[in-house]
């Protein structure tokens, strides 16, 4: 009975201090119930939108945080392996760790493992340089990449995101969503125009995705940058699905328009192959 009777109080005391301190780590107005993680997922966010990385100063500014905090934060997700701190600029920046957590997976198999022998083949019958990039609202991220054998060539970070509507991928996976999905995507975007080849009416990004449904590709004729043109076609599941497309990405001169129809037979080969090893 001793026992019992101590240890009722104290269960009671251990209990109080627990919701003390949950509360104790809320904000005012209970806008969050982890604030450190909101803050963390906060930075990342940021950076993610900063291909030049940001400084300690700029994210407490931007974020409206102390130095300190920021420098605690940052502290973690470095050691995490999340972000990493360039030298000699101290900026930080996104690791790839993120893309490997996001990678899709189906029945045990990782998306890029599977897609990895076609984007090779696709390099040594091009040579330029291949992606494979995933759907992220409405952007592309790019989530692979095997350089072109050339000596110039075109590469861009891992976890680029172009948009929808002025790259290969963006627009081969647009066109091979559902009719509903498709148009409800359409209507949200921003057509921003890159250069004055970039689609900025929304009944020309339609018109487009007829196009690509009928031909079985996508191409970017320098709609996102000048001399730069890309071929790509997506990777379905069994229901016609896009989990993902392959595209190559090259300047003009070797990716002429006059080549589409022969680099797009190659990616859609390609996109296959894919969709046959990750999904079996």
């Amino acid at each position: 009975m001793k026992n019992g009777t101590r240890s009722t109080p104290a269960a009671s005391r251990s209990s109080t201090r627990g919701s003390e301190e949950v509360s104790a780590l809320e904000p005012a107005g209970s806008e969050s119930q982890a604030p450190a993680l909101q803050r963390g997922l906060n930075i990342l966010e940021f950076l993610a939108c900063r291909e030049e990385g940001a400084t300690l100063s700029e994210l407490s500014s931007a974020l409206s945080l102390s130095p300190a905090s920021i420098f605690r934060l940052t502290g973690v997700l470095e050691e995490s392996g999340y972000v990493r701190r360039e030298e000699p600029s101290r900026r930080f920046s996104l690791t790839r760790k993120l893309l490997l957590l996001a990678q899709p997976k189906h029945e045990g198999r990782a998306l890029v493992e599977c897609c990895m022998a076609p984007m090779r083949e696709v390099l040594r019958r091009t040579g330029e340089t291949v992606q494979l990039c995933c759907l992220a609202g409405s952007e592309s991220v790019m989530v692979e990449q095997l350089p072109s054998t050339h000596p110039f060539k075109y590469i861009v970070d891992l976890g680029s995101r172009p948009p929808l509507h002025c790259c290969a991928p963006g627009k081969a996976l647009l066109a091979s969503l559902p009719t509903g999905e498709q148009a409800k995507i359409i209507q949200e975007l921003k057509l921003e125009r890159h250069t004055v080849r970039s689609i900025t009416t929304k009944k020309g990004l339609q018109d487009e995705c007829r196009r690509i449904q009928s031909a079985g590709y996508a191409v970017d004729e320098g709609e996102h940058f000048e001399g730069i043109h890309c071929v790509a076609a997506s990777v379905k599941d069994r229901h016609g699905y896009p989990v993902a497309a392959i595209t190559i990405a090259g300047p003009s001169a070797r990716i002429p328009a006059h080549r589409f129809a022969e680099f797009g037979a190659v990616m859609m080969e390609a996109a296959r192959e894919a969709a046959l090893n990750y999904f079996g």
